[in-house]
């Protein structure tokens, strides 16, 4: 194609093309870029989106050779840039591939949008599970279901221990008042949105405002950590960390919150997720996750019941963004029910109040 202001909405080559990819331009743009590394694209590539993203879009990709990548775009349509920055998503996970944090290979990132619309980065394929789901989870032995989650736990510690200013994230974002922004820039968005929010996303907030904590020191935080943002091998360790595309500097009990808030047990109301892997009864406590966390950390974390009432409100105002996208049709096809999701909204937040205010 020759326009220079190519859409969305005009990137496909047929009917069959997945959402938000035109594929002759796609594949003429991969093979350019791995001959230039010295790799050969072998024939057409077949394109499959991966089902049960709910933020940016993954493919993977797989020439006639058998040889796979992943490529990872924002989702088409009308939707808040800021959350769905994939240049963020490869600068950190390039950055990160010196260090100790288990991350794909970077092959290239796209700026041009006249190959297929928006920003995308292509990464090599990472062989092993993505255990989005309960039944997944227990697929495996409860012995690697256990593994699973301690693994998880000894990650986040992982990069929590990092040298921010050695490995070169020093500039990456403001290293003060974290939760403050948080709070801020997702209230915000949800204010944005075409649909008014549950009153009581707007009280949590408030509440939120007037308990927060003393900041801890500036670590590198994920911000959307948890097991299914994994790829775990057969031993059941992580293999690769994902979805960095919230990432920045910060409080590192904000991502030890939000697993928490993840990780939900068999005895729990509202759970966060649907069917989440942890309620596989093999998988560590939450008690253990913590206790976990501190010996590898090598100090106590003190009571992170605020921190996980705000990755719950944090997960309520997201899904409120993510029932609009659907709505809109800018999520691409997959089983998501938009109506049940936004009836959880509310419950969400009021989920959030109730851990505030010291239950679970």
């Amino acid at each position: 194609m020759t326009s220079e202001t190519n859409s969305d909405a005009e990137r496909s080559d047929s009917p069959d093309a997945p959402p938000g990819i035109s594929v002759a331009e796609v594949t003429n743009w991969l093979g350019t870029q791995l001959e230039a590394s010295g790799t050969e694209l072998v024939g057409e590539l077949d394109f499959h989106q991966i089902a049960g993203g709910r933020s940016n879009l993954t493919f993977k990709l797989t020439d006639e050779s058998g040889n796979s990548w992943a490529l990872r775009r924002p989702p088409t349509g009308n939707v808040l840039a800021t959350a769905h920055d994939v240049g963020r998503e490869h600068h950190v996970m390039s950055t990160l591939a010196p260090t100790p944090v288990p991350v794909p290979t970077m092959v290239a990132m796209c700026t041009d949008h006249t190959v297929t619309g928006a920003d995308f980065f292509v990464m090599d394929w990472v062989d092993g599970s993505v255990v989005r789901h309960r039944n997944e989870a227990e697929a495996f032995a409860p012995e690697i279901q256990r593994r699973m989650g301690q693994s998880v736990v000894e990650n986040l510690a992982t990069i929590h221990k990092l040298d921010i200013d050695a490995i070169g994230f020093g500039n990456f974002a403001k290293r003060e008042g974290y939760v403050d922004r948080q709070l801020r820039r997702w209230s915000r968005q949800v204010e944005n949105a075409d649909s008014p929010p549950d009153q009581v996303i707007v009280d949590v907030y408030e509440r939120l405002v007037a308990a927060m904590p003393q900041e801890q020191p500036v670590r590198l935080v994920h911000g959307d950590y948890r097991l299914d943002n994994t790829i775990v091998d057969d031993d059941g360790d992580v293999v690769a960390v994902l979805d960095w595309e919230l990432t920045t500097l910060g409080d590192p009990l904000a991502d030890l919150g939000a697993m928490l808030a993840y990780w939900s047990r068999p005895n729990d109301g509202l759970m966060a997720l649907d069917s989440p892997p942890t309620l596989a009864h093999s998988f560590i406590e939450r008690d253990e996750v913590v206790a976990l966390y501190e010996a590898e950390m090598g100090n106590s974390v003190g009571d992170v019941s605020y921190y996980q009432a705000f990755a719950t409100w944090r997960l309520a105002c997201i899904m409120h963004g993510v029932v609009d996208r659907y709505r809109a049709g800018a999520m691409g096809e997959d089983d998501f029910d938009v109506d049940i999701w936004a009836g959880r909204v509310g419950d969400l937040a009021t989920t959030a109040l109730r851990v505030l205010e010291g239950g679970s």
